[in-house]
C-alpha cells in the first residue's frame, strides 16, 4: 500500500516499447497515480516499424511522449540505450521524486540501481519473466500480469492448502509479522507490507490472486487478522 509521501511524489514513466504490451498501459497508469503524479510520461522505440503500430492510440489517449529511436545496427537495442541516456535529464533536473521504468529487460538493472544511489525511488514494471537482477535493484516490482485481468490472465486465489504449503511465502511473512509485531504478537498490516516490500520487490498480494494484503493473509489459517475501524492488525495463530 503507498504511503502518504508516495502518493504526493513527482514520478518520470519511462516505458520500453519493445519490451512492454499496449494492453497494460490503463493498469500501469492506473497503479503509477497510486504512487504518486506522473510528471514525465515518454516512451522510447523506433516508430518506423510496424510492429509498434498498436502503441498509437494507447499514446494519444494517456498522453504517452513517443521517442523515436532507430535501430542503427541489427541486433543491438539503440532503444536501451535512449531510455538510459533520457532517464538523466529529469534526474539532474531535479524535479522528479522517483522513476517508473516499464520493461523485461535485464539492460536497465545499472540505471535502477544509479536512480536509487542518487536517493530516487525507483519502481519496475514488466512481465514475470523479468530477471530477478532488475527486479531486485528496484524499491518496489510490480508484474504487469496484474493488468491484464480483462484477458483471463489475472492469478487463481490460492487456497489456503496452496498458501500452507508454500514454504517460501511462509517463511516470508513469519519474518515480516515477527519483524513488526508488539509484545501481544500484533503487527499493524501496513508495516508487515512495507517489510514485505523491501525484502522482496516484487511481493505483491496479487500474485496470490488476492487484491489485497489482508484478504491474502485471512486466506490461510497460519495468521489472524483483526479489523477495527480503519486499523487491521495481523499476528500468527497460537
Amino acid at each position: 500500500m503507498p504511503t502518504a509521501t508516495e502518493s504526493s511524489s513527482t514520478l518520470a514513466v519511462l516505458i520500453d516499447a519493445d519490451n512492454a504490451n499496449p494492453a497494460i498501459v490503463t493498469g500501469l497508469i492506473d497503479e503509477v497515480a497510486k504512487l504518486g503524479r506522473a510528471t514525465v510520461r515518454r516512451i522510447f522505440g523506433d516508430w518506423t516499424t510496424p510492429n509498434l503500430g498498436s502503441w498509437k492510440g494507447v499514446l494519444l489517449e494517456h498522453s504517452i511522449t513517443p521517442i523515436q529511436q532507430f535501430a542503427y545496427t541489427k541486433g543491438k537495442n539503440a532503444t536501451d540505450s535512449t531510455m538510459i541516456i533520457d532517464a538523466m535529464d529529469p534526474l539532474y533536473a531535479g524535479n522528479v521524486d522517483g522513476f517508473c521504468i516499464v520493461s523485461s529487460d535485464s539492460d536497465f538493472t545499472r540505471l535502477a540501481s544509479r536512480l536509487k544511489e542518487s536517493g530516487k525511488h525507483v519502481y519496475g514494471f514488466g512481465e514475470k519473466k523479468t530477471p530477478q537482477p532488475f527486479v531486485a535493484a528496484c524499491d518496489r516490482f510490480i508484474y504487469t500480469e496484474v493488468f491484464t485481468r480483462v484477458e483471463g490472465q489475472a492469478p487463481r486465489p490460492k487456497v489456503a492448502a496452496e498458501l500452507d504449503g508454500d514454504k517460501e511465502f511462509l517463511e516470508l511473512v513469519d519474518g515480516a509479522v515477527d519483524a513488526a509485531s508488539d509484545d501481544s504478537g500484533w503487527a499493524h498490516l501496513g508495516e508487515v507490507g512495507s517489510i514485505l516490500t523491501k525484502k522482496r520487490p516484487d511481493f505483491d498480494s496479487r500474485n496470490y490472486g488476492y487484491s489485497k494484503l489482508s484478504d491474502l493473509l485471512e486466506a490461510t489459517p497460519r495468521f489472524e487478522v483483526k479489523r477495527q475501524d480503519k486499523l487491521v492488525t495481523v499476528r500468527r495463530r497460537k
